[in-house]
């Protein structure tokens, strides 16, 4: 049953402002929206609960991040009920979405029980060294306190309420406030409503989790300023997060703002890779480019190869796979009608050639298909910024050799792909230094779509793919956004964190 109720610090609030839900079908719901002042009362309850929340053992945390996904699976049926109606998404989709959520869930469960993301080292005092005795010196990674969560509108579990950015933040000793996005209340109501449940069952504070749901452009300005939150994580459009970054930064005490922007994701095609199978990786790359209406940070938007049959080929097979790809319903309105302005812009810039695409209504997106020059290319920047949405790009190079100087170009992305074969290594070896200085992650023979939440993934890149080039939103590296090094001087056993303490005792390694 939704409330249409924020949730604050385990209490259900009402406000006197609502906002309507936009389902692709059945009934609108309404939904309390958000204000300063429940920012306010959230940071405040967020920071009470720091002080405790953060002395949890890990193994306490760690039950806590398991019982958040039992409670979330628990709420399965009702998860996919609502999220079909209010996102278009079809079923199979929410329910992976909710499996990639649990599992990072208990992934950093895991993860923190092991302890070694914390990260300690130990110098063992040395009193007799001239000309100074050296105190004993411990060192540890600890939470930073409060965090500002935004909910995403393209995952609406995975990178939401409960997504990678709460999960690790918990995972950290971190309280959580959460501006939940309008696009899917009614999940995030459900996915809060297991958070709940499992701070009752366990115990910890009710002020570690808060839900703030809509509210207008001041609601997300305050969460940011609010003296009490210590960082924040976002993933969403360049314009809104550079807004919020500028404005972080801008604090009298300013804060990390660790954004995930966009990208376009560019493929190189290198040529024994296009003369064997240039057909079959048009097709692998049109399904990529259309998976989920092309609403994937990862979306592979742009694609070089060299001119010639073989980019034909290519092309063929990429306008197959789109012209048996019908209209797909967008995640919101204002995503569609973004996505029709986005075709617009690029359709708009002469010397392009349209190979597939047919005008679509409302809240659906049909993909489209352009083709042009590398001249062409370097003499519109515009064709360099993210269309979100079904849109590919190919641009035919003359040869190979201009790859290189092409990738030097790029500004910052998620991801990097090359197709090749074993005679394109030398290409190739030419290409990924300096790909690896302009995304997060290089591919081969593969395609972005799709994240894998492990130990080694790396969810970002230099800006504007994010705000921070040495974080991660996806993966166990993750957790180290909310966390800063402390160095403990000759503190006696009792006064350091239990982590420390162990090993203050002989009773545990730490790297020396």
């Amino acid at each position: 049953m939704l409330t249409g109720k924020h949730l604050i610090a385990g209490q259900w609030i009402e406000s006197d402002k609502t906002f309507n839900s936009q389902p692709v079908f059945g009934e609108p719901q309404a939904f309390c929206a958000g204000s300063p002042d429940l920012v306010d009362a959230a940071a405040t309850a967020a920071e009470i609960a720091f002080e405790s929340y953060c002395m949890l053992s890990r193994d306490a945390r760690a039950a806590f991040l398991d019982v958040i996904a039992d409670q979330i699976d628990v709420r399965g049926d009702a998860i996919t009920i609502v999220g079909t109606a209010e996102t278009g998404l079809p079923a199979a989709r929410l329910e992976g979405e909710r499996g990639r959520t649990v599992g990072q869930l208990r992934l950093f469960a895991s993860h923190i029980r092991d302890g070694a993301y914390l990260d300690r080292r130990h110098d063992e005092a040395l009193p007799d060294r001239a000309p100074l005795p050296r105190p004993e010196l411990f060192m540890m990674q600890r939470p930073i306190g409060p965090v500002a969560v935004f909910g995403a509108s393209n995952f609406p579990l995975a990178f939401s309420v409960a997504g990678g950015d709460t999960a690790s933040a918990l995972a950290a000793g971190c309280p959580v406030v959460v501006k939940g996005h309008s696009a899917h209340p009614g999940i995030s109501e459900i996915v809060a409503q297991a958070i709940y449940a499992a701070i009752q069952i366990c115990g910890v504070p009710a002020g570690v989790f808060s839900l703030i749901q809509g509210g207008r452009r001041d609601v997300g300005e305050a969460l940011v300023q609010h003296p009490l939150i210590q960082a924040v994580g976002f993933t969403g459009s360049l314009t809104g997060g550079r807004a919020l970054f500028n404005l972080c930064a801008a604090r009298p005490k300013p804060i990390p703002f660790f954004g995930e922007l966009g990208s376009i994701n560019p493929v190189f095609v290198l040529p024994e890779a296009a003369k064997a199978r240039g057909e079959a990786i048009g097709k692998g790359w049109a399904a990529s480019l259309t998976m989920g209406a092309g609403q994937f940070c990862t979306n592979p938007g742009v694609v070089f190869i060299e001119d010639g049959a073989d980019a034909d080929a290519f092309l063929a097979g990429a306008e197959a796979t789109l012209s048996e790809t019908g209209a797909q319903t967008m995640l919101t309105d204002g995503i569609a009608e973004a996505y029709r302005g986005g075709v617009s812009r690029v359709d708009s810039v002469s010397g392009l050639k349209q190979v597939a695409g047919r005008a679509c209504a409302d809240r659906s997106a049909n993909p489209y298909l352009f083709e042009t020059s590398l001249d062409v290319w370097k003499s519109a920047p515009e064709l360099s910024e993210e269309v979100f949405g079904p849109l590919g790009l190919v641009i035919r190079v003359p040869s190979a050799h201009d790859f290189p100087a092409i990738a030097r170009g790029f500004e910052g992305q998620l991801t990097c792909t090359l197709h090749l074969d074993e005679a394109d290594m030398a290409t190739a070896g030419k290409l990924v230094p300096i790909l690896e200085r302009k995304a997060g992650r290089l591919l081969v023979n593969g395609f972005p779509t799709g994240v894998e939440v492990s130990d080694t993934m790396v969810h970002g890149g230099p800006y504007p793919a994010s705000t921070n080039f040495g974080a991660t939103s996806v993966g166990t590296l993750s957790i180290r956004r909310w966390l800063r090094p402390v160095c403990y001087q000759a503190l006696p056993a009792d006064l350091l964190p239990e982590d420390l303490r162990m090993i203050h005792l002989g009773r545990d390694d730490v790297a020396n």
